[in-house]
């Protein structure tokens, strides 16, 4: 008993130690050298504690917007970003969120190799997102303990072989091939993009005979992209709440500086956490990645969304823009209809418009990239909002979960559990 005391006290309830048993079982199964196992083990532990820390600096931005917006608006205001409300969720669901993680890379492998859904979901920190809403909404839904780790691992399983399977017509009118799939929890979006730009447009006119100006060369640095826009989020709301709110959060800074700091603090959080999430999953996914290769005969890696970006460089920033816009929006209309204000936030709005703007260039040309990026910015405002209260307590940091899949995902969940009690 003291030996078994032991693993669940001192080893399973350190999720950052959970998460390096998990990569040293894989990199042990794959035969790699005594070396490369101690250095994969080591990483893993030591991206887990660097993404505590980016979430503390992340979060501490946030904390000061949340109140100032709230004062300059009079109303709640909620920023999405994935990395901010996972980081949020490993202090009360780290260690469920561990085993979730990785019995789902199990079942993905199972239900690949015994269905024709021949999926190996790749995208590693796409997977650990998803296990921390899994197991924040069962959780929050009463499960616990092994019934809640079952249940999270099989849901996360299925999910890995059929959104890459619902995205794949679109991907081989993209790519013109059937060699790789989309692994990427932003999948409801994008289908919904494709499939408003093919009502919409004409592929033969692409996004790619526009040029872009040099100006806008800057926004292919997200970080960089991200700390401006949220540079001139956070003037715009200083302003509106005036001096005197704002020097109750800034240490008597004025507006601009302040300002300046709290855009530029909540990019470096992003960067610090992506450093982490890259640290971790860089040892867990090549790991199993060689498992999965020996399993599942004629296997299709499901690879992270900017595998498309090449496809349709302008169509990237098209899609952006429109999903941004899609956001803006969105935002003015949750107020009237009773829902929590989305704040669009540049890191969902880059990445899944940047993607949903390529699927809809690739069915109906530019009018396809912009207004089906458009759609997907409005799917990926209205869902987050939808999706607090299923969050419980999670819910009441001013962030959550910003990628379509997620919401949809959430929502479905958690009104299943209210419906059977």
């Amino acid at each position: 008993m003291s030996v078994l005391n032991f693993i669940v006290n001192e080893i399973l309830s350190q999720p950052a130690m959970l998460i390096g048993i998990i990569a040293m079982i894989g990199l042990i199964a794959s035969q790699k050298k005594f070396s490369d196992v101690l250095s994969g083990t080591l990483k893993s532990i030591l991206g887990f504690v660097i993404l505590g820390a980016g979430a503390g600096v992340l979060v501490g931005s946030l904390n000061n917007f949340g109140p100032i917006f709230e004062a300059g608006f009079n109303i709640q205001g909620v920023v999405p970003n994935n990395e901010a409300i996972v980081a949020i969720a490993q202090q009360t669901f780290g260690r469920e969120t561990a085993l979730i993680m990785g019995f789902g890379f199990v079942a993905n492998i199972l239900f690949a190799r015994f269905t024709p859904l021949k999926y190996i979901f790749l995208t590693g920190h796409h997977t650990f997102f998803m296990a921390a809403l899994l197991s924040a909404v069962l959780g929050t839904a009463g499960l616990t303990g092994v019934p809640l780790v079952v249940m999270g691992s099989v849901i996360l399983g299925a999910l890995m072989v059929i959104m890459p399977a619902i995205a794949d017509p679109f991907m081989r009118e993209i790519t013109g091939g059937d060699d790789i799939a989309l692994g990427h929890f932003g999948t409801i979006g994008y289908v919904a993009a494709g499939l408003t730009g093919k009502a919409v447009g004409n592929k033969e006119n692409s996004t790619e005979e526009i040029k872009v100006p040099e100006t806008f060369e800057f926004l292919k640095d997200s970080l960089l992209a991200t700390a401006i826009t949220m540079i001139i989020i956070f003037l715009i709301v200083g302003f509106k709440a005036g001096a005197d709110v704002v020097s109750d959060y800034s240490g008597g800074q004025g507006i601009v500086i302040f300002s300046i700091m709290q855009g530029i603090t909540f990019a470096a959080g992003v960067s610090i956490i992506l450093s982490g999430v890259r640290m971790i999953l860089g040892e867990i996914v090549p790991a199993f990645q060689g498992i999965g290769e020996k399993i599942v005969p004629n296997a299709k890696p499901a690879l992270d969304c900017p595998i498309v970006f090449p496809y349709a460089p302008t169509a990237v920033i098209v899609g952006f823009f429109a999903s941004f816009l899609g956001g803006i929006v969105g935002m003015f209309l949750l107020g009237p209809i009773g829902l929590t204000l989305i704040i669009p936030g540049l890191v969902p709005h880059f990445f899944t418009g940047a993607t949903a703007g390529v699927f809809g260039n690739a069915v109906g040309g530019k009018r396809g990239a912009a207004f089906g990026a458009f759609v997907n910015g409005l799917i990926i405002t209205f869902l987050p909002a939808m999706l607090l209260p299923v969050l419980g307590s999670l819910g009441f940091n001013n962030t959550t979960f910003g990628d379509s899949d997620f919401g949809v995902v959430g929502i479905v969940l958690g009104f299943i559990a209210k419906l059977i009690g």
